[in-house]
This record gives C-alpha cells, structure tokens and sequence, in this order.
C-alpha cells in the first residue's frame, strides 16, 4: 500500500512537472507576439507581474491565515525573497532580452541547459547521486537539444551571441533557484513559498520599471495587454505553482530534465503560431528529448 502510494505520489509530481513545462514554454510564443507590437521587455515583464501579483497576494494570506502552516521568520524571508530575485525577476528579465535577438525555438533550447547546471550543484553542493539512468536521460535529451539548437544558431541574425549568453544566464540564474528552493518549499509548502517568491520578484521588477521607464510607458495596446495577461496566468501564475509542487515531489534534479519537454512545446507553437520552419533537425531533436524525458519517467 505504501508502495503504491509512492508510486502515485511520484507519478502526480511528474506530471505536475510536465503540464507545468508546457505552460512555461508558451511563454516565449506569447512574448514574441507581444514584441512583434513594439512593447519593450522590461515593460511586458513588468505588465506580467502586474497582473499576476494580485493572485499570489490572496494564496500568501490565505497561506498565513491557515493555522495548520508554518509561518516564515524572518531570515527566511528574506532568503526566500532573495530566490524570488534570482529565480523569476533576474532569469525572466535576461531570458527577455535575450528573446529579442533570437528565435522562439533557439530561446527555448538554450533556456533549457539549466538542468545540466542544477543537476551538477545538486551534485556539489546537496551530495545527491546521479544515478545511471539520469546520466542517460541527460545526455539523450541535451543530444536532442544540441541538434536543434546547431541548426537554429545557422538561422539566427547577427546578434545570435549576445542573445544566446543573455538565455544562458537565466539558465544559470534559475537553476541556482530550482536547486536551493527544495528545502524552503518542503518546510513551509509549495504554496506559501511561491507566493513569497513571486511577490518578491514583482517587487524587483516594479522598482527597475520605474527606474528606466515612465508611468505611462504602461499604456500599451489592447493586444500587448492581452498578451501580458496570457503570460502572467498561463504561463507564470499556474504554471509557478505546478513547478514548486514537482520540485517537492520528485526534487529539483528530476524536475529540471523533465523540463527539457519544454523546447518540444515551443517548437510546435512557434511553427504553428510564429511559422518558424521546422525541418529533419527538429524533428530528430524532439524525437531524443522525449525519448530522454519518457526513460526519465520509467523510474
């Protein structure tokens, strides 16, 4: 009985962790379709927190109202809010910029080299084994990854550089988050912990707006706002949750590899949505990355 309780409880963290990817990944369809309106990155992430922030206000008191949960004190606040900067403030802000000079798709595969990062400080830094099947798992979805990744740097402009390195750090940047999150999230719940973070990083992301924009640069077009919302909720508010609820029941390793399946959801929306091409190197690459993601999740 308990076995099968596992089974089920590590099951549902997976599937958390793969509804959640996919959700995220629309995320830089949205963006791209909100830049091509002529609204400027910091201002669509500002519209995002904006709108999202009211959300993660009402779980926070709801959270702090439930008599059964721990509260943070304060040294834990701040920590959590320091996670809030580094995994959804700075990695949002650069994965942005980053979209400006690169393709949908070339984003959304580099963006992903995180779980090689946060499986190699799980490694260092919490001594977690990486077992043989995880290694496989890696090198399949990463193979899978490369592929595409080679084939859309040939297509990119000549900013590809500074756009890749500018991903690349919001892979480093949320990784770092994914990795030192778990305990946080396992002492005082997926819930409180997300709420915090997230209100945290609208703080971060309010304070840099107003530093180099004006008030109104928040009146945008209907359409730019109707993207800024599609982000804020479909592709932060739910799917934040979703991740911090995986990271918890599988751990931030699993939960990184299984994000992989994130550049698969992209493509497919960037072709359809973007009408990005879409040729034998994609389809070689998504063939690798769900291979490495479906031996990931045999356990």
């Amino acid at each position: 009985m308990l076995e099968r309780h596992t089974a089920h409880y590590f099951q549902m963290g997976l599937m958390l962790a793969i509804i959640g990817t996919g959700l995220f990944a629309l995320k830089s369809i949205f963006i791209k379709l909100a830049f091509a309106e002529g609204v400027d990155a910091t201002t669509l992430l500002a519209l995002r927190m904006i709108i999202s922030a009211p959300f993660y206000l009402i779980v926070l008191l709801w959270c702090l109202k439930s008599t059964d949960k721990l509260k943070p004190v304060l040294p834990d606040w701040l920590k959590i809010m320091a996670l809030g900067f580094i995994g959804y403030y700075l990695a949002s802000w650069l994965d942005m910029q980053g979209l400006t000079y690169i393709t949908a798709q070339l984003e959304r595969l580099t963006l992903y080299t995180y779980p090689i990062f946060t499986t190699l400080l799980s490694w260092l830094v919490l001594k977690e084994a990486i077992t043989k099947r995880v290694w496989l798992a890696l090198i399949l979805t990463y193979t899978g990854v490369l592929v595409l990744y080679l084939h859309e740097a040939k297509l990119s402009g000549s900013h590809v550089t500074l756009g890749v390195l500018l991903v690349v750090g919001s892979a480093l940047s949320y990784s770092c988050y994914v990795l030192f999150a778990k305990p946080f999230i396992n002492h005082y719940g997926s819930r409180l912990f997300t709420s915090i973070a997230m209100l945290a990083s609208a703080l971060f992301v309010i304070i840099h707006f107003f530093i180099t924009h004006t008030p109104t640069d928040l009146l945008v077009t209907p359409l730019v706002l109707w993207y800024a919302t599609l982000i804020a909720i479909v592709s932060t508010l739910i799917p934040t949750y979703m991740i911090a609820e995986a990271i918890q029941r599988i751990g931030p390793a699993r939960t990184s590899i299984v994000g992989t399946a994130g550049p698969i959801f992209t493509i497919l929306m960037a072709v359809w949505l973007l009408a990005e091409p879409f040729g034998w190197f994609h389809l070689i690459g998504v063939g690798l990355v769900m291979w490495g993601v479906n031996l990931l999740g045999k356990k």
